[in-house]
């Protein structure tokens, strides 16, 4: 186990992802009964995958339904998936935090440097309100690492923001919300904050009306000054997140893959500058599953990144879990 998680963090190259994904495909298909079971329901056993586009994804539906897990014993912590009331959340088992706490870190470094680097302001909810949000914990982790004083969650707290601008002269501003939040900042307090990085993440979460990426970005940019509106994508059922430094398109970690399948034909997968379903690989994923089909339609271009354009509706979702019948 040790050793496959120690791979995870050292890949380099295509030929690297390829085969630390074939070696926790085969794990996760001998220690994951959930998994294991939907592999053969497809008839794609161990002995029939040889290379990583014969690897079955799960539905993410599953993780509201099922405990997705590859390894015994008691989990170290759960997230939940944020949704609509009434809705049946996603649970994801936590294994090992500190394998979170690394992907978190490596795959952030990589796009913007050391979280010391930075004083985040984040409208989010607070970890302390939210300790099974991964996106609390996620940036809660960053906040502790940038050790400055101002770095804290203001959801709730907006009116306090504008009196930290002329404060903070010994790091680049990092502020980072849910989109909704970030609407409603620039929307009440237009021109009252100069940050380095403006991110947005997650959807308006039945707050507003929803809007398209472009349309939020536009809001963000003419309320609050900003050249340019950063993304970050990820979900509960994963621990890597992808980030976009502008246009909305995305760059994944070395451990990370995305890959689109046919929304008529999900077993079928697409080439590039084609919209469909977004599957994910996610090696950090190791203690429960990485191969993952979600609800989002995106299109991968050819250089590796990707944008996500919407989601299923509901008869598509259905559609898509006509394979566990």
């Amino acid at each position: 186990m040790k050793h496959l998680k120690d791979k995870i963090f050292q890949i380099q190259t295509a030929q690297d992802f390829n085969a630390v994904a074939l070696e926790i495909f085969s794990f996760q298909y001998q220690n994951n009964p959930v998994y294991q079971k939907y592999c053969d329901l497809l008839n794609s056993s161990l002995t029939q995958v040889t290379e990583i586009s014969q690897i079955p994804f799960l539905p993410i539906e599953f993780f509201k339904t099922h405990r997705i897990a590859s390894v015994s014993g008691k989990e170290e912590t759960l997230f939940h998936s944020s949704g609509t009331t009434g809705m049946t959340p996603s649970t994801h088992l936590i294994f090992d935090t500190a394998l979170y706490e690394e992907s978190i870190l490596q795959a952030f470094q990589k796009v913007y440097g050391p979280p010391e680097d930075y004083c985040f302001i984040a409208l989010i909810p607070a970890f302390a309100e939210k300790p099974s949000s991964s996106l609390a914990y996620m940036a809660n982790f960053l906040i502790k690492r940038s050790a400055h004083p101002a770095s804290g969650f203001y959801l709730g707290r907006e009116s306090e923001i504008s009196a930290l601008a002329q404060s903070i002269t010994d790091r680049k501003v990092f502020l980072w919300g849910l989109s909704f939040a970030l609407a409603d900042y620039a929307e009440q307090f237009p021109g009252c904050f100069s940050a380095d990085i403006f991110m947005e993440t997650g959807g308006m979460k039945g707050q507003r009306k929803e809007i398209t990426r472009e349309e939020l970005h536009h809001l963000i940019k003419t309320g609050l000054g900003a050249s340019s509106v950063h993304s970050e994508y990820s979900m509960c059922e994963l621990l890597s997140q992808a980030w976009s430094v502008s246009e909305g398109l995305f760059n994944t970690p070395a451990w990370m893959k995305i890959m689109i399948r046919d929304p008529h034909d999900p077993l079928h997968l697409l080439g590039t500058d084609k919209m469909g379903g977004v599957n994910i690989i996610d090696l950090a994923n190791i203690y429960t599953c990485s191969f993952i089909a979600t609800q989002d339609l995106g299109i991968l271009r050819n250089d590796g990144r990707f944008s996500i354009s919407g989601r299923f509706d509901h008869s598509a979702l259905r559609g898509c879990s006509l394979m566990l019948e």
